[in-house]
């Protein structure tokens, strides 16, 4: 049983490389406007040319998506997209952009967000990788862990580019892996405090 202690996980960080777009489109879609949290989501995305990302990942969403500006209040209900070349943090309530060095050879980079997120909110952080290349988000995941937060993979079967998700698997005690049609209700119920049944995940070779 995941979540027994039944501490509401109400920072909910995400992030995703290549594969994720869609993905993230369906989740956000699936969260109700209710819902008892504040989001943020790294994306990988080009630093040149200027896209609507925002606008296309909340096309479907109730809940309002925006790229934050540095200073904005952390407010619950509302989905913060990383912009394109700038990491994205938390910061004694209020969202942190920087040009810091890239990692992974990328900003955004997904580690900063969810270091920031275990640094800052400890146990009320759920962490949520997604389909993707590499290895970024993987020790981001474990400095979570290591805060008391929880975490979740994208089923690596359907993970378009599963190589993040199995290298999660492989180095992190990671509390579920699921497709993202149970992704999004496992994300209301930690939300709210609620407990959550799921199979302990395996990396199968």
């Amino acid at each position: 049983m995941i979540n027994a202690d039944r501490v509401r996980r109400d920072v909910i960080v995400i992030g995703g490389s290549a594969g994720s777009v869609g993905p993230v489109r369906e989740l956000l879609a699936k969260l109700p406007s209710d819902l008892p949290a504040t989001l943020a989501v790294v994306l990988h995305r080009s630093p040149f040319y200027a896209t609507q990302l925002p606008w296309l990942l909340g096309l479907r969403a109730v809940l309002r998506v925006v790229e934050p500006s540095d200073g904005d209040p952390v407010l619950g209900g509302v989905v913060y997209i990383a912009p394109r070349d700038h990491h994205v943090i938390f910061d004694d309530g209020v969202m942190r952009l920087t040009r810091g060095a890239k990692e992974h050879y990328t900003r955004p980079a997904i580690d900063p967000l969810f270091r920031s997120a275990a640094a800052r909110y400890g146990s009320r952080v759920l962490g949520v990788l997604l389909s993707g290349m590499g290895a970024d988000g993987v020790s981001g995941l474990i400095a979570i862990k290591r805060a008391g937060g929880l975490s979740l993979v994208q089923s690596p079967s359907e993970a378009q580019f599963p190589a993040m998700p199995c290298t999660a698997l492989a180095e992190d005690d990671v509390d579920a892996a699921l497709p993202i049609d149970e992704l999004a209700p496992a994300i209301v119920q930690l939300a709210r405090g609620e407990t959550l049944e799921a199979a302990r995940p395996r990396l199968t070779p």
